[in-house]
């Protein structure tokens, strides 16, 4: 992983778990977790992702990832390195030649890319909305061979 996409990553963990008002604080959170950034760069990086302000519950303005205006905050602060071990990944469910993968939001449109470029042939292909990924299985591919090719690509299935 590129210094870049590490600090990209922690961006979005910081904005989708704080509730960050400027470009300052985003920096000093940023600094505590071992990743020096310029606030042009951080400018920079942030309008690659879209980051925008909205309202938050009180009124305040705050720095929001696109479509996550009524993002669900967690509760408590985790250390933005620690969350992104996290693969979002949270269940996986079978029916006949259907599978239901349920990950954090904003996480499922990346593990379905991750499972599509896997060229596994007992998927036909995914689906992926904010925070399910439907996969069509192939006529007669077993729940056991999908499952060891996901933990492939997904820690923790």
């Amino acid at each position: 992983m590129t210094k870049k996409t590490e600090r990209l990553d922690a961006i979005k963990m910081a904005v989708s778990s704080r509730e960050i008002s400027s470009q300052v604080e985003l920096i000093e959170i940023l600094k505590n977790e071992g990743i020096e950034v310029a606030q042009a760069t951080l400018s920079r990086d942030m309008k690659q992702l879209k980051i925008a302000k909205a309202a938050n519950g009180s009124g305040n303005y705050v720095f929001v990832l696109p479509n996550d205006i009524m993002y669900h905050r967690q509760p408590s602060m985790k250390a933005v390195t620690k969350m992104q071990m996290n693969t979002g990944f949270l269940s996986l469910n079978f029916s006949k030649n259907l599978a239901v993968i349920r990950t954090r939001p904003g996480y499922a449109s990346g593990i379905a890319y991750d499972i599509d470029n896997g060229n596994y042939t007992g998927i036909l292909g995914t689906i992926a909305g904010d925070d399910t990924i439907l996969l069509v299985l192939a006529e007669g591919e077993t729940k056991t061979n999908v499952k060891n090719f996901l933990k492939s690509i997904i820690p923790g299935v």
